[in-house]
């Protein structure tokens, strides 16, 4: 996790226990939070069903959270919903003082991570070309055209593909079932092999409708192969001899990794 990633995380878990303590004052909820807000599985998992299969809901470590353990795309993960039930955070909640993560944060830090596949199974299929079609280096990036980071990190690209005239950056669409408009926009942009519209997309602008001419499957097998990997987020990178690399990069530790 890049430092400003635990910043940003850090930050939220700060500023959601401040409101949830402010509310609870301004309603008069005093001691235990839990004693005035409630939610059941049942209610979870309606809630939430855009963005996974919802297996577990509890109170967090945090106050004001719950806690949603919840499976997408064949991968358990951590999300928290706020009090109020209109937000919800995906990532880990730290501890300051430890800068440890916390609650099911730390049971998810601690399952193993793949960090390694197999490099004869990556293809140059179903993917934008960035920088050098005919490049000796490959780096594959599996990205979600409404992943915010993966908008900040494709400007990186952009700058690493002007640094290094002899790669070729392989722009994988994996649409997350939390951006419910991903899926189409990953459809329309390969079927039009459109690195202009990916960059409209990262701009917020909006894109053509999708239709029957946009096929499923090319986004369907770049789904399966980042389940088959223990690929479940975005922006992935995946270096040429298989390593991969979880999280935004700025181009110049993306050029280091590639050396």
């Amino acid at each position: 996790m890049s430092l400003w990633k635990f910043l940003a995380t850090l930050t939220f878990a700060a500023a959601v226990s401040f409101s949830s303590q402010a509310f609870a004052m301004s309603q008069g909820c005093t001691g235990e939070c839990a004693s005035c807000h409630s939610i059941t599985l049942q209610e979870a998992s309606g809630l939430l069903k855009e963005i996974g299969s919802v297996k577990d809901v509890k109170p967090a470590p945090v106050r004001g959270l719950y806690e949603v353990t919840f499976e997408q795309q064949g991968q358990t993960g951590i999300a928290y919903l706020d009090y109020g039930k209109k937000h919800i955070i995906a990532g880990q909640v730290f501890d300051i003082a430890s800068r440890q993560p916390v609650g099911g944060s730390a049971q998810a830090a601690r399952q193993e991570r793949k960090d390694h596949l197999d490099p004869a199974t990556l293809t140059t299929d179903n993917a934008l070309v960035l920088g050098n079609p005919k490049g000796k280096k490959k780096l594959y990036v599996f990205t979600d055209p409404e992943c915010p980071y993966c908008a900040k990190a494709h400007v990186e690209l952009k700058k690493l593909a002007a640094m290094e005239p002899d790669l070729a950056i392989y722009i994988k669409l994996f649409p997350l079932k939390m951006h419910p408009k991903a899926y189409d926009k990953s459809r329309v942009i390969l079927s039009r092999n459109s690195m202009e519209l990916l960059d409209q997309s990262f701009a917020g602008k909006p894109l053509p409708a999708a239709t029957d001419k946009d096929a499923r499957k090319p986004v369907d097998d770049t789904i399966s192969f980042a389940a088959a990997n223990g690929i479940n987020s975005t922006p992935t990178l995946v270096l040429q001899d298989g390593r991969i690399i979880v999280g935004y990069q700025d181009a110049a530790a993306i050029q280091q990794l590639l050396r």
